[in-house]
């Protein structure tokens, strides 16, 4: 029998890049909140440049529950499912992948919200590709704004606005939605080689700029500034210059003694009471199953973990899984084309012993509707963006572009030569949501509790490949333009577990199409909210992560002026 705790006010589940934002509006309104967190909290030795450790060996420390519930995936119904991830991509901390991600912080732009409407508008209806289920968002950028603005200060974003209420400045992204202000900190420094592809851009007539990151590029609040040693591509910062929630929103939440962190808590369950309410959380801690009372639940997981604990809380008022009356949860995922990438071979070195992922230069041109695309058979673009980050194990495994075997002396030879001759451009591009994409749990997996784990039904549509063969030409030619003697187009993977998932618990004003409101509250659970990547509809060219957290402290803004509503 679980031993029933003392009640709260709220119970958040995961204190990771989300719920640990979504928990300071709500404790700074003066309500108390209990997080539960599936890991623990790490210190500074945890961050160590170890390119072992942390990209090969997924940070062993910090996602043992992570790797024993990866998800499986097949692409299609009628498929069988594809070789399981030795890694999770994601992982089990107070400030979850926040403290290893690239520390990108892109915001979204006006098309991204409205993409159902902007292309029937601008193309008609038929454009929207085939099965699709995307939809507008309930609200538009105007409206998420202000928050992307406070979590920008928050957690200390550093970039160069480029408009600034409609006022466009060409040192940041001519193409961005208008924003209030500028950035809390000017961008990352720049290297020869970003200088090198920005005066290629500018030759070929598009726009290059610094892109945002949410790494201090001086000290900002009590923390320092990044000291470009590198190793943060899936590492963490042993200086604190990179703002994840666990050096900031969380440590200022627990300043105001109304946040209790609870590490360790393996949440099994969330439960409803007689009135089809939730009335708390079922978690296992040290083998003990523990009951925790709340008056309000935000489900702050990952999308994977968000679209598995909904199914796996199945009740007498929700027999296939708790919000899932209309059979929505699960439904309109998919997860961001961040493959079909692009590598070249320089001439000379770059100097690219050093940096950071989020350190380097975009280009928008070819992003989102920034193009007419009448004459294209796609709809979406992506963002072009390269960086200085470089490794030993990864520049190991660098493309031979047909030069030199994959093995052996002349492979060894070649290594030596070029390893510092060579870059891989990061492109993230649209990707859409679909009928026959959808998540699941598995039938036949189990994690070690005997608990069903996420499956993946999905796989890369036509719209999907038109985008990245178009990004990755376009990238081609970026990198010729700068003196690239040789390129190399990585192929586009699968839509198995990924850094960038979104949808399966959908934000919508349809009920009949979407799990929560616009607010991120459920429409048949009025006080279960959910915040993350899984209430987006659309990806845009961007990875999810400020958008997420902004969408998460406007969902607790709602929470505490809306109390007596949520609660009744």
């Amino acid at each position: 029998m679980a031993t029933e705790l003392k009640k709260t006010d709220v119970v958040i589940v995961g204190l990771g890049a989300v719920g640990g934002v979504a928990v300071l509006p709500i404790v700074e309104a003066g309500l108390n909140v209990v997080g539960l967190e599936a890991g623990t909290w790490l210190r500074a030795d945890d961050f160590a440049p170890d390119e072992l450790r942390n990209n090969y060996r997924g940070w062993p420390q910090a996602v043992q529950k992570a790797n024993r519930e990866i998800p499986t995936h097949r692409p299609n119904a009628s498929s069988p499912n594809s070789p399981r991830l030795a890694i999770h991509p994601m992982m089990n901390a107070v400030g979850g992948t926040s403290l290893h991600y690239w520390a990108q912080s892109w915001r979204l732009s006006p098309w991204d919200f409205k993409v159902m409407s902007e292309t029937t508008r601008r193309y008609g209806a038929s454009r929207i590709p085939k099965g699709s289920t995307v939809e507008d968002w309930p609200f538009g950028l105007e409206e998420l704004e202000p928050y992307y603005d406070r979590v920008e200060r928050e957690i200390g974003v550093s970039g160069k606005a480029g408009n600034i209420d409609g006022r466009i400045d060409r040192g940041g992204n001519i193409f961005e939605g208008p924003r209030k202000r500028e950035y809390p900190m000017p961008p990352l420094r720049g290297s020869g080689f970003t200088e090198m592809m920005t005066n290629a851009a500018r030759g070929l007539g598009w726009h290059a700029f610094p892109g945002p990151a949410a790494v201090n590029s001086r000290n900002y609040g009590n923390r320092t500034a990044c000291v470009y040693h590198g190793f943060c591509n899936r590492g963490g910062c042993h200086v604190n210059a990179k703002g994840s929630t666990a050096v900031t929103t969380i440590p200022k939440a627990l300043s105001t003694k109304r946040l209790d962190v609870v590490t360790e808590a393996h949440v099994i369950r969330i439960d409803v009471n007689d009135k089809g309410r939730v009335s708390g959380v079922s978690y296992l801690k040290s083998g003990t199953e523990y009951f925790q009372p709340a008056d309000v639940v935000l489900l702050a997981g990952y999308t994977y973990e968000n679209v598995r604990l909904l199914l796996l809380s199945k009740s007498k008022a929700f027999p296939n899984g708790l919000s899932n009356n209309h059979g929505q949860v699960g439904r309109h995922y998919f997860s961001h084309n961040t493959g079909a990438s692009v590598s070249a071979l320089f001439p000379r070195s770059l100097n690219s012993w050093y940096g950071l992922p989020a350190q380097g230069v975009a280009v928008d041109n070819w992003a989102d509707d920034n193009f007419d695309h009448a004459g294209l058979d796609f709809i979406g673009g992506g963002n072009l963006w390269i960086y200085s980050d470089r490794r030993p194990i990864g520049a190991a495994s660098m493309s031979t572009f047909g030069r030199a075997p994959r093995w052996g002396t002349a492979w060894k030879t070649f290594i030596k030569e070029n390893a510092d001759r060579a870059n891989t451009a990061y492109l993230q591009k649209t990707t859409l949501p679909y009928e026959d994409n959808y998540l699941d749990l598995d039938p036949n997996v189990t994690d070690p509790l005997g608990y069903p784990v996420c499956r993946i039904t999905a796989e890369f549509k036509e719209n999907d490949r038109a985008v990245g063969a178009f990004i990755q030409d376009k990238m081609v030619e970026w990198y010729r333009a700068a003196g690239a003697v040789a390129t190399d187009k990585l192929p586009l993977g699968t839509m198995g577990p990924s850094t960038h998932a979104y949808g399966g618990t959908r934000m919508g004003n349809n009920t009949e199409t979407n799990v929560v409101n616009r607010w991120g509250f459920s429409h048949e659970v009025p006080n279960l909210g959910v915040v993350g990547a899984s209430v987006m509809g659309t990806s845009g060219a961007r990875n999810p992560t400020l958008t997420a957290q902004a969408l998460a402290w406007r969902t607790g803004d709602y929470l505490t002026r809306s109390w007596k509503e949520i609660t009744a």
